[in-house]
């Protein structure tokens, strides 16, 4: 999503919600964020589980390092313990392999993601080893650029909620759903709104 997409989401979401339309001119528009699509994005997803972003950056160095060209048979072809000693553990050499194997064998197609709704993208995502809900909706957001995604899974998003809605502590994920249902067709903006007003939310 493009700066003028978010502004023209934005624009529509201060209409629907006297409480966006509240904060948006204290903290203004979110930045856009967007991820290649693609096996090697599923792959360091794997890799960034749970560690941080410079230990997830570190080791994506060393399999790139390893593999120049991160696709499904590269994956497949190395040793086991090339990835383990990359700095992967060996559940997330399990995961990694898994999605090579699935892509290979066409069960999964990264790329075909593309042709996809929203829900059928999710349950796609979701059948691989290692990907819950959240992992499949920030690929559809970020990757595949989809607009009306919300990962209410997301601590800071249902943090941020409940501060915008002055609720006296975040809500539950269902609460949130059910909190955002009427910020559709633009749900992902809302979600980059929340995550923006997460870290600049004026005292």
């Amino acid at each position: 999503m493009t700066l003028d997409t978010i502004e023209h989401a934005m624009a529509a979401l201060t209409e629907a919600d006297p409480d966006i339309a509240r904060a948006y001119p204290l903290v203004g528009a979110p930045a856009p964020r967007q991820r290649d699509p693609g096996f090697a994005t599923f792959f360091s997803t794997i890799v960034s589980q749970q560690i941080s972003t410079e230990a997830a950056r570190a080791i994506m160095s060393r399999v790139k390092a390893l593999l120049p060209e991160l696709n499904a048979k590269a994956v497949m072809d190395i040793e086991e313990q090339a990835l383990r000693d990359a700095g992967l553990s060996w559940r997330k050499v399990e995961y990694a392999k898994g999605l090579a194997e699935a892509e290979l064998a066409g069960t999964f197609s990264a790329d075909g993601l593309e042709l996809l709704s929203d829900g059928e993208a999710i349950a796609a995502i979701t059948q691989l080893r290692g990907f819950g809900r959240w992992s499949a909706e920030i690929y559809l957001m970020f990757s595949l650029q989809r607009a009306d995604i919300f990962p209410a899974d997301d601590l800071a998003l249902r943090v941020a909620l409940g501060r915008l809605k002055k609720l006296e502590d975040k809500p539950t994920p269902k609460q949130a759903r059910q909190l955002i249902e009427h910020w559709a067709p633009w749900r992902s903006v809302g979600s980059l709104f929340l995550w923006h007003y997460y870290r600049g939310e004026p005292l």
